[in-house]
This record gives structure tokens, C-alpha cells and sequence, in this order.
């Protein structure tokens, strides 16, 4: 019998120290497969808010920039526009000049005018009319 308690232990000591391998390679194994940690986590939410932060930023502007081109724009035409007016300004007035106010188209032109605050007024817009 003592034999067998022998045999017996060493199969107990050869059993203990094959089983805690087992369980570090398992537990390496399991750590692998193991999700990252609340502080990963914490680092993966602040770069995703940066990054999110960072799109928001630039489409601000973008938004901006495009503001400031529409503003831009509108400002130009209001300028072409007084331009325009003042041209046209000019151009009543000499025509306005040169009007035979007995001629048919003087005639014509009185009554055409009465409707307007002034005869300057009706010349531009007679001949805004006829562009």
C-alpha cells in the first residue's frame, strides 16, 4: 500500500503543477477577450468628443465664411445698383435737357410725370423703362 500512497502523491504533485499553467495560460487567453477598461473607455469618449468637437468647429466656419461671401455679394449689388442709378441719374437729366416740351413726346411726358414726385424722377424711371 505504501506504494500506491506514493504513486498517488506524485500524481497530486504533478496534477498541482500542471493545473496552474493551465490556469495562466487560460487566464492570458481570457484577458485577451476581456473589454477594455472604464479608463480606455473614458480616453475613447474624450477623442470622439474632440474629434466631434473639432467637425463642429470647422463647420462653424464654413458657415461663417459663407455669411460673409453672401454679405459681401449683397453689398456689391446694392453698389452696382447705386451705380446704376446714379448713371441713369445723368442720363434724365439730359434728357430732360434736350426735351422739347412742346413736342408730342414733351407733351406726353408732362402727363406721364404728373404720377411722380418730380420730373427727374419720371425721366428715370422712363428711362429705365426703355432699356
Amino acid at each position: 500500500m505504501d506504494s500506491i500512497d506514493q504513486l498517488l502523491a506524485e500524481l497530486q504533485t504533478e496534477y498541482k503543477e500542471v493545473q496552474p499553467q493551465q490556469q495562466q495560460s487560460k487566464s492570458a487567453t481570457a484577458k485577451s477577450f476581456i473589454p477594455p477598461s472604464p479608463k480606455s473607455a473614458s480616453l475613447i469618449d474624450n477623442l470622439l468628443a474632440e474629434v466631434q468637437a473639432d467637425f463642429a468647429e470647422q463647420d462653424a466656419a464654413i458657415e461663417l465664411k459663407r455669411q460673409q461671401e453672401l454679405e459681401q455679394e449683397r453689398i456689391r449689388q446694392e453698389q452696382l445698383k447705386a451705380k446704376r442709378v446714379e448713371v441713369l441719374k445723368v442720363q434724365a437729366k439730359e434728357w430732360l435737357v434736350k426735351l422739347d416740351p412742346l413736342s408730342s413726346e414733351g407733351l406726353w411726358f408732362e402727363r406721364f410725370a404728373e404720377s411722380y414726385s418730380s420730373k427727374l424722377e419720371a425721366a428715370i424711371e422712363y428711362l429705365r423703362s426703355n432699356e
